[in-house]
C-alpha cells in the first residue's frame, strides 16, 4: 500500500515534537523497570490482556489473552507466566516470539480507566513444574509465554473515558454489525460452509473448547 494520496506527512521525531509537544517530567518518571506492588495489585485484578508481537520482518500482531482475574501468574517483580488456553492454532504471537523474542502487553481491569503497560522479552516454555500450578478446569496448558519485563507504566485514562468502554452499551443493530458467523462467511468463502454452519462451529467450541 502507498500512502502517497496523503499529501502532509510527518517524518521526522523532531516535526512531531513541534505538533504534540513534549512529554512532561511526570509521563517521563511514571516509568519503571520492574512491577512494584500497585502494579502487581492490578495484574491480580486483570482478566484480559492484549499481547503485541512483530516478526522478524516487522509484521505486527496483537492478540486478546484472557481468563479469570489474576490468570496471569507473577513470579517476580521482573518475570511473569501467561498461560495458553485453547485457540485456533494460528499461533501468530507465537511465531513472532520465536523469531524476535519482543513483547509488549496492555492489561485491563473492568470499571477501571488506566490500563496498565509492561514490555520486554517473551519465551515460550513448557516446563512442567511452572505449568501445572497455571491450569484451570483441570486442565494444564500446553504451553505459557514467559516476560521478562524491562519498562512498565500506567496509562492514563483518556482513551477508554472517550470510548465510554465501560458504560452500559447495546448490542450493535446486526443491520449495522452482522455477527461473526456472517463475517467469517464472508471472508473463507468455502463451499462446504454458510453462515449457520459456521455458527454451530463457533458455538462449539465456546461451550466445548474454553480449557
Amino acid at each position: 500500500m502507498s500512502f502517497d494520496r496523503f499529501t502532509d506527512q510527518i517524518r521526522s521525531a523532531e516535526e512531531l515534537a513541534t505538533i504534540i509537544g513534549t512529554p512532561s517530567a511526570l509521563a517521563i518518571k511514571k516509568e519503571l523497570k520492574s512491577l512494584d506492588e500497585n502494579m502487581l495489585q492490578f495484574i491480580a485484578h486483570s482478566p484480559f490482556v492484549v499481547i503485541s508481537t512483530h516478526s522478524a520482518s516487522g509484521q505486527c500482531d496483537a492478540s486478546p489473552r484472557c481468563d479469570a482475574a489474576g490468570f496471569v501468574h507473577v513470579v517476580d517483580d521482573r518475570t511473569m507466566l501467561i498461560p495458553d488456553r485453547p485457540g485456533n492454532r494460528r499461533v501468530d504471537t507465537f511465531r513472532n516470539i520465536l523469531e524476535t523474542g519482543r513483547i509488549g502487553l496492555l492489561f485491563l481491569v473492568p470499571g477501571v480507566g488506566e490500563t496498565l503497560r509492561v514490555n520486554g522479552r517473551a519465551a515460550i516454555i513448557r516446563d512442567e513444574a511452572w505449568l501445572t500450578p497455571l491450569s484451570a478446569q483441570g486442565k494444564r496448558p500446553l504451553v505459557a509465554v514467559a516476560v521478562a519485563v524491562e519498562e512498565c507504566f500506567l496509562q492514563c485514562a483518556k482513551a477508554l473515558l472517550r470510548s465510554k468502554l465501560w458504560e452500559p452499551h447495546e448490542r450493535p443493530d446486526s443491520r449495522s454489525l452482522p455477527c461473526a458467523a456472517e463475517m467469517l462467511n464472508d471472508h473463507v468463502q468455502m463451499p462446504e460452509f454458510d453462515a449457520a454452519k459456521i455458527q454451530a462451529l463457533l458455538d462449539g467450541a465456546y461451550k466445548n473448547n474454553l480449557y
